[in-house]
């Protein structure tokens, strides 16, 4: 534990992809009131986003974000008509980033399309749980780190009362790790200057889809390690045998996060590491 003349630590453990399953959705909430998950990001395309929104009514302590989604298996929530850039012609995101990127890159995005897509998705989020619930937003696999995304991102939480923002970092030493770094140090300066409320460091990117308990508590005791003061790890818990995950080839081993996040040693490196659990509700804008 902290001593009584050390600063308050805050962490924020955010499990993404509410509304992706019925038993994601209930992992999350599970995960909240048993384990250390403070924070839950909202995927407003995910298939079982409307009939589980209600779930959040019941866990008002938990903090709730928009998951703004331009890949994955799911299709957007305007129709291809209203959003042709973004899909393909059968009316379909593309499946991941290594798609998406280089359509970017040359320009063939329209960002009005986007724009007009992430406020579909940001007002049905509202509209589920209530004005003024958000706390921050963060993307599908991480895409508002992309250049242009990461200033319109920033630009739509401004416009839209937002007061929090996920800065990904990444572990990794190879070409992808010091990509990550170098655009998250980007969107840290773009959303500061925004007068945004980011975490001073992010984990989960690199173990995502693989955290166990000792996994977990080594995350913990790393960022403790860290200096932060301020810290966010993103999770992704579930329930074992969810035959609709199956749809999803990503490899994650749901059901041991949500065993990581309620157990008792992860709870107790929370404890030992000094950290204060909360949502992005308890951030406050820091100016570069």
């Amino acid at each position: 534990m902290s001593s009584a003349t050390e600063p308050e630590r805050l962490l924020i453990v955010n499990a993404d992809d509410f509304g992706l399953t019925d038993g994601v959705c209930r992992a999350i909430v599970r995960a909240h009131r048993d384990g250390i998950v403070t924070s839950t990001s909202v995927l407003a395309v995910g298939p079982a986003f409307a009939r589980n929104a209600s779930m959040l009514d019941d866990v008002p302590e938990l903090g709730v974000g928009v998951h703004l989604a331009v890949v994955g298996e799911d299709p957007p929530v305007l129709s291809a008509r209203e959003v042709p850039t973004l899909v393909d012609r059968h009316g379909r995101f593309p499946l991941s980033w290594r798609q998406f990127f280089p359509r970017m890159a040359l320009r063939r995005i329209d960002l009005d399309d986007l724009e007009r897509e992430f406020t579909a998705q940001s007002d049905a989020v509202n509209a589920a749980v209530g004005a003024g619930r958000v706390t921050h937003l963060d993307t599908h696999q991480h895409v508002h780190l992309w250049p242009r995304i990461d200033a319109l991102v920033c630009r739509l939480a401004t416009a839209w009362g937002v007061p929090g923002m996920r800065i990904t970092r990444s572990v990794g030493r190879g070409v992808k790790g010091r990509s990550v770094n170098l655009l998250g140090a980007r969107l840290d300066r773009r959303a500061r200057a925004a007068g945004l409320a980011v975490p001073e460091t992010f984990a989960g990117f690199d173990e995502a889809g693989g955290v166990t308990e000792s996994t977990l508590v080594g995350v913990i005791d790393q960022l403790a390690s860290s200096g932060a003061s301020t810290a966010e790890i993103g999770v992704h818990p579930g329930e074992r045998g969810d035959a609709d995950l199956a749809r999803y080839e990503w490899g994650y081993r749901w059901g041991d996060e949500l065993d990581a996040l309620t157990s008792a040693s992860v709870r107790e490196a929370v404890d030992r590491a000094g950290f204060r659990l909360g949502s992005f509700a308890a951030l406050r804008p820091v100016h570069p």
